[in-house]
């Protein structure tokens, strides 16, 4: 009889697939080998491979591609809601506490982008900037693209605690796009403007207020909206 502590074969499979990411400096979204190879590596069956890569997919270590392969997830071990904010119902109350959380970290988190970026930063920002200014015109939906530019700020200050925040931070994007319908539209487009700039003259002061400038639009319009 296994003792409850002692780990199950796809269980010690998983700590072993995890230690070969580490090793092979394996970065976000690289792929996998496949099943065969990995199975030949780790002198282990198919099955029991598969069943490793299922635990590391529910813990987001890994991500399952149908039809193309095993790749390692974008955030490795960062879920989408770590601290279940889809089960709060106020959700104005909620994206107002968010924002609160986002003044305390975002100004800073742009300060050491401003710092810290370095030119495919600058340019991944610049694009990601580009990409929902041209949403915002058009009228279409821009959450993912906004998602992706708090997220390219948040990996450019090169610190290796804010990219696990980044679920906590963007969780209020969609919430107050929803809330707001999207009234911010020219205010959003000049202050990741501002902070874009700020951000490739590494001005650490000026991404700093541009960044605080933004969060400052958008609890003034989620509060109006609120009145």
């Amino acid at each position: 009889m296994m003792n409850s502590t002692e780990k199950s074969l796809p269980e010690k499979l998983s700590d072993d697939i995890i230690a070969y990411i580490l090793e092979e400096q394996l970065q976000p979204n690289d792929k996998l080998p496949n099943e065969s190879v990995l199975s030949e590596k780790m002198g282990a069956g198919r099955s029991s491979i598969r069943e490793a890569m299922k635990l590391l997919a529910s813990r987001n270590i890994v991500t399952i591609r149908q039809g193309s392969g095993t790749y390692v997830a974008a955030s490795p071990g960062v879920v989408d809601d770590p601290l279940g904010f889809t089960f709060i119902d106020d959700k104005k109350k909620l994206t107002l506490d968010l924002l609160d959380v986002r003044f305390l970290l975002e100004p800073a988190i742009a300060e050491m982008a401003a710092l810290h970026a370095e030119e495919t930063d600058i340019r991944k920002i610049s694009t990601l900037c580009d990409e929902v200014e041209a949403l915002l015109l058009r009228g279409e939906d821009h959450t993912g693209k906004d998602i992706e530019f708090h997220t390219a700020i948040a990996m450019s200050s090169k610190n290796l605690v804010v990219p696990r925040l980044i679920p906590v931070i963007n969780s209020s994007i969609p919430l107050f796009i929803q809330l707001t319908n999207n009234r911010l539209l020219h205010e959003t487009i000049e202050t990741h403007r501002e902070i874009t700039d700020a951000i490739a003259a590494h001005d650490t002061l000026r991404a700093k207020d541009a960044m605080y400038l933004h969060l400052v639009y958008n609890r003034r319009c989620l509060l109006d909206q609120k009145a």
